[in-house]
């Protein structure tokens, strides 16, 4: 007879392992991996994304790591072997600061075919992980001032209840850079939709 062996999670050191620099551990890497999007002379409207990560009792999450995954302006995902030293890599990874909050400089995503072959919304990808997380949690990000590519997009409108839907949207802010807000809700109301991959 096997018995069933506990639940393992991210334990409460992920976020110093994936961002050592940040956390003041310095000689492991010069600096932290996807700490810099290299945006360079890529083409595209450069925009920051920001938020927050938030429990169930609504207390930020200070230990979590966050990474996207986007294609560049003209929806085109990049391959490792095509990202050369300097250039756009369509990957970030930033750890919360102390108010549980994240950003990322980077550029807005162009449409790119979903499985049925139309173009999907503008959108990121999203990956977190932190301190009781058993899998790492995986969502979207698709940005408010897109409402028609939005309406029509392959993820969003396989989503049945629209309150739900609208835990994908980030808020633009003005500003010299435009803003996208996006919060993460890891349980209770407005919890964020995650998918099973």
């Amino acid at each position: 007879m096997f018995k069933e062996t506990a639940s393992q999670t991210a334990g409460p050191y992920v976020h110093i392992g994936m961002t050592p620099n940040f956390c003041d551990i310095r000689g492991v890497y010069a600096a932290d991996l996807g700490a810099d999007m290299n945006l360079g002379n890529i083409p595209g409207e450069r925009i920051e994304l920001t938020g927050r990560v938030i429990d169930g009792d609504g207390a930020p999450v200070i230990d979590a790591v966050i990474e996207i995954w986007q294609a560049d302006s003209t929806g085109t995902y990049l391959k490792p072997a095509d990202v050369m030293d300097g250039a756009f890599s369509g990957w970030g990874r930033r750890p919360m600061d102390d108010k549980g909050a994240f950003s990322f400089h980077t550029i807005k995503p162009g449409r790119v075919p979903g499985p049925d072959g139309k173009l999907m919304a503008p959108h990121v990808s999203l990956w977190i992980v932190a301190r009781g997380i058993n899998i790492g949690l995986q969502t979207r990000l698709y940005f408010e001032d897109e409402a028609d590519a939005n309406a029509t997009d392959w993820v969003l409108t396989r989503i049945p209840s629209l309150a739900r839907r609208q835990t994908l949207i980030a808020r633009k802010e003005a500003g010299p850079t435009p803003r996208y807000v996006f919060d993460i809700r890891l349980q209770g109301e407005n919890e964020t939709v995650f998918f099973d991959l």
